[in-house]
């Protein structure tokens, strides 16, 4: 696979920025890592050689932005109003930064989102807010109420953060774009996240919202299932 580094700097996190690039062209997917995970990390658990064919055949290419959640969400040195300020500033890092790359490097208007576990929250969380930047949503294994990390805090920019919150109020222009999307959610009966992806499959099925839920068999949450999950799911990503 082609496979390129890139490093800028980036006025929302006022700093460096790190991501890896794979593939020469295809429909753009930005890839999340799981918690506290870096860049290279879906490169090192074997995720992006599970789909090497689809890279290399042209049909998709795959941006694997940092992540700064140890900053954010599991940074318990700062109030959490702090936290999710901070986690506000890296997704303008991959509104502004990343998705103009991913949209300029493949031609395309929009992107796709993937991640597994909390790189599922991350996919979904990314995608309802931004339905016009995303045309495909992959989460595997996610959990997606961030209210544990909050320590009974909670505000504005908590609750739109909060996709099991904000989705029941989401109606209008944004709700018709979400719909448009092509959203899939994995998980497996040994899945410690499996509860909460089948409510949240409710939920977008209670505002029929067209989505794929892959309730597996004899399938948990572990990156040996996420390597099975995603080709398939990436399969369905139609150029």
């Amino acid at each position: 696979m082609k496979e390129q580094y890139i490093r800028w700097y980036t006025p929302h996190l006022s700093r460096e920025f790190e991501m890896l690039v794979f593939g020469h062209g295809g429909y753009p997917v930005i890839a999340f890592p799981t918690s506290l995970g870096r860049y290279y990390q879906n490169k090192d658990f074997g995720l992006i050689d599970s789909v090497a064919h689809l890279v290399d055949s042209g049909q998709v290419m795959i941006f694997c932005p940092d992540g700064i959640d140890s900053q954010s969400w599991y940074n318990q040195s700062i109030h959490p109003a702090d936290r999710v300020r901070t986690h506000i500033a890296y997704e303008n890092v991959i509104l502004h930064d990343v998705v103009p790359a991913a949209q300029r490097a493949a031609g395309r208007p929009r992107v796709g989102v993937a991640g597994a576990s909390f790189g599922g929250y991350h996919a979904l969380n990314f995608a309802l807010r931004h339905p016009d930047k995303t045309g495909y949503c992959i989460s595997m294994s996610g959990s997606f109420d961030i209210k544990p990390f909050l320590d009974g805090y909670y505000d504005d920019n908590c609750y739109f953060n909060n996709p099991v919150d904000y989705l029941d109020g989401m109606g209008g222009g944004l709700l018709d774009q979400v719909r448009s999307m092509g959203i899939v959610l994995g998980t497996g009966e040994w899945d410690s996240c499996r509860q909460r992806n089948l409510e949240m499959s409710a939920m977008l099925g209670g505002k029929g919202i067209p989505h794929f839920l892959d309730d597996r068999r004899w399938c948990g949450h572990d990156w040996n299932y996420w390597r099975d999950m995603f080709p398939y799911y990436l399969g369905m990503i139609k150029n």
